[in-house]
């Protein structure tokens, strides 16, 4: 894989993570936290998979697997590095399933099963 392939993947998976980010603080602006929470594990598998459609669909560089790797390590370093250390100041997000775990496994899911979708038949 090419620099210019690695950097187009890479910049899909930090777009999935900023529109996840924007999700889950316009519902904690605007919900109770419970359901803040609800609405951002419910958001993140439709992002990742909206995101991974136009990924596969325009560029397809990388198995669905190695994809859907790339995309959920790269929203597990921005949550831990950006949002738990820079923003938070605090890790605690990282102990809640419906906060971090179930959104991370989904984000996997999506990306994984859009790209198998996209690619049976190769």
């Amino acid at each position: 894989m090419e620099i210019k392939e690695a950097l187009i993947l890479l910049v899909n998976a930090i777009i999935i993570y900023f529109v996840c980010f924007a999700v889950m603080g316009l519902s904690m602006a605007t919900l109770p936290i419970d359901a803040a929470l609800v609405a951002h594990a419910v958001a993140a598998p439709f992002v990742s998979a909206i995101f991974s459609y136009i990924y596969y669909k325009k560029f397809n560089y990388t198995s669905p697997l190695i994809t859907a790797i790339v995309i959920v390590a790269t929203v597990i370093l921005l949550d831990f590095f950006l949002t738990a250390t820079i923003i938070l100041q605090d890790y605690a997000m990282f102990y809640s399933l419906i906060g971090t775990w179930i959104p991370f496994a989904l984000i996997f899911i999506a990306a994984l099963i859009v790209g198998i979708y996209l690619n049976r038949g190769e």
